[in-house]
């Protein structure tokens, strides 16, 4: 379970990195990409930072994270640069790419076709646990 303190710190981290990322992207004039960071969890000794991202289009997921996490370095001097006077210290930035989107698309299409056991009741019936 996180501590206030650890809430607080994924905050901040989280705000100021999605500034970061954005403004990245709008230097780079790269267009038809956003990038939002969709959680920051802190360890207990707040020594780490598990950033996940959301990229759209998904299909540049992949490399996008490849490019953040080569400059994690960079990232992290940007950060520690906007948070000086509110954190002693800048945790270690983790990223990983968020994939709760692709999840509920997962289960709207399966809502949408005819797999669907709300409206197909006999589906109930064979996944019922005997």
């Amino acid at each position: 379970m996180e501590t206030n303190r650890q809430k607080k710190i994924g905050g901040v981290i989280q705000k100021d990195l999605v500034d970061i990322l954005q403004g990245e992207v709008r230097k780079n004039g790269v267009s038809n990409l956003i990038i939002s960071v969709s959680k920051v969890s802190v360890t207990t000794d707040l020594s780490v930072a598990t950033v996940h991202l959301s990229v759209f289009p998904q299909d540049k997921a992949k490399e996008i994270l490849e490019a953040v996490k080569s400059n994690a370095k960079n990232i992290k001097h940007d950060l520690s640069q906007r948070v000086r006077l509110q954190l002693r210290k800048v945790p270690n930035l983790v990223f990983f790419i968020d994939d709760s989107l692709d999840y509920i698309e997962k289960i709207d299409n399966a809502l949408a076709n005819r797999d669907n056991p709300i409206e197909n009741r006999e589906l109930l019936e064979k996944r019922k646990f005997k």
